[in-house]
């Protein structure tokens, strides 16, 4: 059950956030949410943030509100990160806390959105429950070999040095895959461009939710 914390500063009149603490079977998840202020039944499906290894949910804190305009948002500290409570999980562990908080909002499908590290718990759990995870986006250095195992719609931004998207093999990626590489703002990339992510990434969603 979710236990209301104090709201954000809310930025845009049409879209609320907030955080909040869910139970999971390692005890309370630290989760920030954007939401419609109208909310309903006209919202795509709700997307999960999950931040990298050394992280927390604070690395969404601007990208939220600008993708939340048409889809709820849930950003959670992983287990043992940020405000939740630890120790720290290993994937299939933490994959469950995502799966569990799925279940506590009473989520049939999401789409996930995974940063570093993040992407590679993004691909655990689109691998684990494929009922559950319906599209995602993987940013960052991740684990390529295990990304090629998805059969769910997805994109991958790999970012950093130019070089580095050059040498990588995204020759053999499934067809439902799409790679881009973007050398701009490595180090900080939901920090220095939200609103041009929230933009490409909403499009993608919602592309594949049409098709």
């Amino acid at each position: 059950m979710a236990k209301t914390a104090k709201a954000a500063a809310d930025p845009d009149s049409t879209v609320r956030t907030r955080r909040a603490y869910f139970d999971c079977r390692f005890g309370q998840l630290h989760v920030r949410t954007a939401f419609p202020a109208t909310g309903g039944f006209g919202e795509q499906v709700t997307l999960v943030c999950l931040h990298p290894k050394a992280g927390s949910s604070r690395a969404f804190a601007r990208f939220l509100p600008l993708i939340a305009g048409t889809r709820s948002v849930y950003a959670p500290d992983l287990p043992g990160c940020g405000e939740s409570d630890g120790p720290t999980q290993g994937l299939a562990q933490a994959a469950d806390a995502v799966a569990d908080l799925a279940a506590d909002l009473r989520l049939r499908q999401i789409d996930v959105l995974g940063l570093q590290e993040g992407a590679e718990l993004a691909v655990e759990l689109a691998l684990a429950k494929p009922a559950l995870v319906r599209r995602a986006v993987l940013v960052g250095r991740f684990a390529l070999d295990r990304a090629r195992l998805l059969r769910q719609p997805c994109l991958l931004l790999s970012i950093g040095d130019a070089s580095q998207g050059a040498h990588a093999d995204f020759s053999d990626l499934p067809s439902a895959v799409r790679h881009l590489h973007v050398a701009e703002y490595a180090d900080d990339l939901f920090e220095a461009a939200p609103k041009t992510l929230a933009k490409q990434f909403a499009a993608f969603l919602d592309e594949t939710a049409a098709g």
